[in-house]
This record gives C-alpha cells, sequence and structure tokens, in this order.
C-alpha cells in the first residue's frame, strides 16, 4: 500500500511528536551522549526545526524551536538536567569529530 503525501505527513508528525516524548522521557541521556552515537541531539533537531519553519514561511525563534524540543526553555531544561561533560564523554566526543573527517 502506498501512502499519499497527506497519510506520509501524518505518519511523519506522530514519529515526531514519539521522539520528542522519547526524549522527555529520557532526560537523563545527555546531549554529548547524543552525539557521540548519533552525531546529532536535541539542540541539532531545535536547529532543524527552526530551518524547516524558515523554509514554510513561518516565524519561530530559535528560542521557540528549542522549548517545542526541549518541552521546556532551554535555559530551564540545561539547569535542571543537563550534566556536566566528564573528560571519557568529551574525549569520545573528539574521536567521533576525527572520524568524520
Amino acid at each position: 500500500m502506498a501512502l499519499d503525501k497527506q497519510q506520509q505527513d501524518q505518519l511523519d508528525a506522530a514519529v515526531f511528536r514519539r521522539l520528542l516524548k522519547h526524549l522527555d522521557d529520557n532526560k537523563d541521556v545527555q546531549n554529548i551522549d547524543l552525539m557521540i552515537l548519533a552525531n546529532f541531539c536535541r539542540n541539532c533537531l531545535g536547529k532543524w526545526y527552526k530551518a524547516a519553519a524558515d523554509e514554510a514561511g513561518v516565524e519561530v525563534s530559535d528560542d521557540q524551536a528549542r522549548e517545542r524540543i526541549y518541552g521546556m526553555p532551554y535555559s530551564e531544561w540545561k539547569k535542571n538536567h543537563q550534566q556536566p561533560a566528564t573528560p571519557e564523554q568529551l574525549a569520545a566526543f573528539e574521536e567521533r569529530q576525527k572520524s568524520r573527517g
């Protein structure tokens, strides 16, 4: 069964909402861990959200885009959930960056 554009958009949106909920339910997963393992993080999603809004001609600020991804103002999330990166995380991140060439 082939999906039409509307069905695909509806499914894409549902999956995106589920991804945001999953990230929200797993606040202990740090952005640096996501960057090391998947080469993207919540901040990347915020930038992509903003870019999509710009492409669609929808006015969304950087802060609004981040808040959509984090489910709260970024400053609040950072204060309550972000841990300092460990030396091991920083080393793994550096190695990941080098491997990207």
